[in-house]
């Protein structure tokens, strides 16, 4: 998933959210907890505050006296956070055998009337303490007494702490699962757009002509479009190429006649008119042969097998040149194929190879091989080659090394026009034969056995 995909900003986002409402429903629930935690504290408290009183009684010489202990034992174990006392405005009457010899300063001014208040107030040997106080009076006592009954803080402070370790690791776990949730859902939301992608590829290498299959509703529009589009460019083209050959036939024609009207006649005139009309031949067919391909290099889907074309090639080529009795040996990967219209692939060949067996003493050899997305087609010789400084010479349009040779000039030139409409290029060096090397590079198309599997995986991949 890349960091600039759709996937990815979609689970960045929720994994955002996901945190901040985890995080603060965190601290909702331990706030939540803590209160209750601490209620039940005091609640607890009060109870022993009750009791406290309730065992109080004044005896016949006027003293306050507990009738009997709390019942709790951590009342009488020294220090240990749990105590109690009774006292008046004067101080501290009597208190629990766990205070030994501290006493408890509680805030009177928060014990007001009869009711029962709790705060926290620090003890003896620093203990946080929780402590409960009730102003009570009691008959036979003319002021009113402070009860105040105290618990070690520390027990729900542990209790509080194991909640949120609980509930930091449940939080964590729940958060990790609603990230994992959300990105099998994005990745199941965006299989649609996986399958547009993998159907285009498909238009591109010539496996499928249309998007086709059923599509969820959001998604539906784009492929109508986009199958709109690519019959716009499908009439756009065809038109392109109607017009093309009408002016095709429009211009050859005249020229035809002439021509012949040049032929037929004599002197330097028609001379002159010979050779005009035969330069204009050729670069009328150059232009409307880079017009043709100019359209097909367009089109989307074009597939051409390679060595069906070299076979053809081949065996018309060893007829022309059967006097000569040139070999033509053909080699690679017979499964290779050209992205893009047989024609063009066919006058790009047919040069080169041509070129090949006029210049070869007896043999002439084409490789072909892919190399990444390219297709490789090198041809070479063993004539007598080329200067490295006349490389880029041959490229010229008419421009011709041996006049003795026929030919117009211009084979070189198409080739290299051809294939830079598509994407390709060529280039000349010396071959391990002794002649020339052709090495000619055009996009290539997948082969067969990818584009089965491809078209199978595309047909069951679910699209809603």
């Amino acid at each position: 998933m890349r960091a600039n995909s759709l996937a990815f900003r979609l689970v960045v986002g929720a994994a955002m959210w996901i945190a901040a409402a985890i995080v603060a429903g965190g601290i909702v629930l331990s706030a939540v907890f803590r209160d209750h935690v601490e209620r039940s504290f005091d609640t607890q408290l009060l109870v022993y505050l009750d009791v406290l009183v309730s065992v109080t009684e004044v005896d016949d010489r006027g003293h306050v006296v507990i009738m009997r202990p709390l019942g709790d034992p951590r009342y009488e174990q020294p220090y240990s956070g749990w105590y109690w006392q009774i006292s008046s405005i004067s101080g501290p009457m009597l208190r629990s055998r766990s205070l030994w010899d501290q006493a408890l300063t509680p805030d009177f001014g928060l014990i007001r009337d009869s009711a029962a208040t709790s705060y926290r107030m620090q003890g003896a040997q620093s203990r946080h303490l929780r402590i409960v106080g009730r102003d009570v009076s009691i008959p036979g006592i003319v002021s009113s007494l402070q009860f105040a009954v105290t618990g070690d803080r520390a027990a729900i402070e542990v209790e509080i702490q194991n909640f949120n370790t609980t509930l930091a690791w449940s939080l964590g776990l729940f958060g990790c699962g609603l990230v994992l949730a959300v990105f099998i859902q994005v990745r199941f939301g965006l299989l649609p757009l996986r399958r547009i992608s993998r159907a285009l590829s498909a238009i591109r290498s010539g496996r499928k002509s249309r998007l086709a299959g059923q599509f969820p509703s959001e998604i539906e529009p784009l492929a109508s479009e986009i199958n709109t589009l690519l019959e716009h460019n499908e009439e756009v083209l065809e038109r392109a190429r109607t017009h093309v050959g009408n002016l095709a036939h429009a211009l050859k024609t005249p020229i035809s006649i002439l021509a012949n009207e040049s032929e037929s006649g004599k002197g330097s005139l028609a001379e002159k008119v010979d050779k005009q009309t035969g330069i204009m031949r050729r670069y009328v067919d150059h232009y409307l042969s880079q017009a043709r391909t100019a359209a097909s290099s367009s089109v989307l889907g074009a597939r051409t097998e390679v060595l069906p074309v070299i076979e053809d090639l081949r065996r018309t080529l060893k007829h022309i040149h059967a006097e000569r009795s040139i070999e033509l040996e053909v080699r690679g990967d017979p499964g290779t194929s050209f992205r893009g219209e047989r024609h063009d692939l066919e006058e790009m060949l047919g040069n080169l190879i041509d070129n090949a067996c006029k210049w070869a003493r007896a043999r002439t050899w084409i490789t072909m091989g892919m190399e990444g997305a390219d297709l490789k087609i090198v041809i070479e010789d063993d004539g007598p080659g080329l200067a490295p400084e006349k490389h880029g010479e041959v490229f010229n349009r008419g421009h011709r090394l041996d006049e003795a040779t026929p030919g117009s000039g211009l084979g070189l030139a198409i080739v290299r026009d051809t294939a830079g409409l598509y994407g390709g290029d060529i280039a000349l060096c010396e071959s391990d034969f002794g002649g020339l090397k052709v090495v000619l590079t055009l996009p290539a198309a997948e082969k067969r056995e990818a584009q089965e599997a491809g078209k199978e995986s595309t047909e069951e991949d679910p699209v809603t």
